[in-house]
């Protein structure tokens, strides 16, 4: 297969406090991670979406800027796979993994996840309105990976979605899950970095 990756840096980081793909971590910032894993997982190019140098600008929503970033990537690509800059300590090990999952033509899309520990509730406004069971529900991460014509054409569907798999589910692909990493936590706040550093520094 013809993988190709692309990394999206292009959010506001508000709650980091400023854009965060160009924090530091182990002398790279976290864009560069995120490229460098794809590479080294498998994919054969990159696109990197957000303001970096080579990257192509982001969209007004996430998936604005991962549209963005698919117009970039060649026709003849059988798969892709979208990876968050803010999870600069995704494993090529887990990239390999996603890809590898799609080999099988009955998957049209491979999320990593973790299960969750703590009890969920779903509420409106405030008011429980159901206990979904544990054990069907997991954490999702990235990268993520799609065959290339089922992301392609979830992408011109109408609708929000705060990751690609949503949008590939709600067209009726197919998406499964492999297992996720632990260390392959999102940074969100500025304290992240310094959880991410340390556990960096540890291994």
């Amino acid at each position: 297969m013809k993988v190709w990756g692309i990394v999206v840096a292009a959010g506001s980081g508000e709650r980091f406090g400023g854009g965060k793909h160009n924090a530091e971590i182990a002398g790279k910032p976290l864009w560069q991670h995120a490229h460098d894993v794809l590479v080294a997982g498998g994919c054969e190019g990159v696109v990197v979406v957000g303001d970096v140098p080579g990257g192509v600008a982001g969209g007004g929503r996430r998936q604005d800027s991962v549209a963005n970033g698919l117009a970039q990537v060649p026709a003849d690509v059988e798969v892709v796979l979208v990876h968050d800059a803010a999870r600069p300590a995704a494993t090529s090990g887990l990239v390999a993994a996603v890809i590898n999952r799609l080999r099988d033509p009955a998957v049209d899309g491979v999320v990593p996840a973790l299960s969750v520990t703590d009890t969920i509730k779903i509420h409106d406004a405030g008011v429980v309105t159901a206990t979904p069971p544990r054990a069907q529900v997991v954490a999702a991460q990235t990268p993520q990976g799609f065959r290339a014509d089922v992301l392609r054409s979830a992408h011109r569907q109408p609708g929000d979605a705060t990751d690609d798999a949503e949008l590939v589910e709600r067209a009726g692909g197919r998406v499964v899950i492999v297992d996720g990493e632990t260390t392959n936590f999102k940074l969100t706040h500025r304290d992240d970095i310094e959880r991410m550093r340390r556990a960096w520094r540890s291994v």
